[in-house]
């Protein structure tokens, strides 16, 4: 693994031991309160010994990038210019790997430009997220209240975590290191995610797109996934006993091993 400098923004790489890379590289686009960490743990050097070159950025204000100090100013469209300026130094344009957040990254990206491909977890629809606050309201108040306590820079409760990520068994000491990588998110950003700025699909480029979503997904349940697969003609495929951070969870290689195939199936 190496941490290139994209300019002022973080970006982890993995290269394949052996061989020539696959033609296509990856980008994986992180999702909200995270960074590029969350894809190092297991789905970059996964990918690279399958062949792929496998890129993870910190979108500004977050991981080891740029403009932390003006966080809550950065929008949607600021975290669509950062992958675009990593693409930009690409050898060759990526397929776009986004969770949550980073799916709404990547389709607000697509409304400029096009992809080989893009890949959607868990990704925030396009009808935005007042529909999942809503149902966390409703059925999860405490854990919303957490959130929103997060997003403030305030410190949130450790099962809160738990309970929001992830449906398999965690150990203890895992669970606290992903808590401390874990930080605020944007005011901005979110309020572009439930109301202001959310994805015109008639704009965006028709690319390959594979949608999918989790059965136990406390933040996108998979009603939502479904609904983001829908507005694209797409039927959404969700994987049983995993939560929302489907790349951290003890059964992350079978999300993993499906975008493979998907990929390979079209010669990516």
């Amino acid at each position: 693994m190496n941490t290139p400098r994209f300019g002022d923004l973080e970006v982890l790489c993995h290269s394949p031991a052996k061989g020539t890379p696959r033609p296509v590289p990856l980008l994986f686009i992180h999702g909200a309160y995270t960074g590029a960490w969350c894809w190092e743990e297991h789905f970059l050097p996964w990918f690279a010994e399958q062949g792929w070159m496998a890129y993870a950025v910190s979108l500004s204000g977050h991981g080891k990038s740029r403009n932390h100090k003006h966080l809550d100013a950065l929008s949607i469209d600021d975290y669509v210019r950062d992958i675009a300026e990593v693409i930009a130094r690409l050898p060759e344009p990526p397929v776009l790997i986004g969770h949550s957040m980073g799916g709404m990254v990547v389709q607000k990206y697509l409304e400029r430009a096009t992809a080989p491909a893009a890949v959607l977890l868990s990704s925030v629809p396009p009808q935005g997220l007042m529909g999942s606050a809503l149902g966390l309201m409703f059925t999860k108040p405490h854990l919303l209240t957490d959130l929103n306590r997060i997003m403030g820079g305030g410190e949130a409760q450790l099962d809160s975590l738990r309970e929001a990520l992830f449906h398999q068994p965690l150990d203890d000491e895992r669970l606290r290191r992903y808590y401390k990588l874990s930080q605020p998110e944007s005011h901005r950003a979110i309020w572009d995610m439930t109301l202001f700025n959310l994805p015109q699909p008639s704009r965006m480029s028709s690319v390959p797109m594979l949608i999918l979503g989790t059965s136990h997904d406390q933040l996108i349940p998979p009603d939502q996934v479904r609904m983001t697969a829908s507005t694209y003609g797409l039927s959404a495929e969700i994987f049983d006993g995993l939560g929302h951070g489907m790349m951290l969870e003890m059964d992350w290689e079978r999300v993993a091993t499906r975008i493979a195939d998907w990929l390979k199936e079209r010669d990516l």
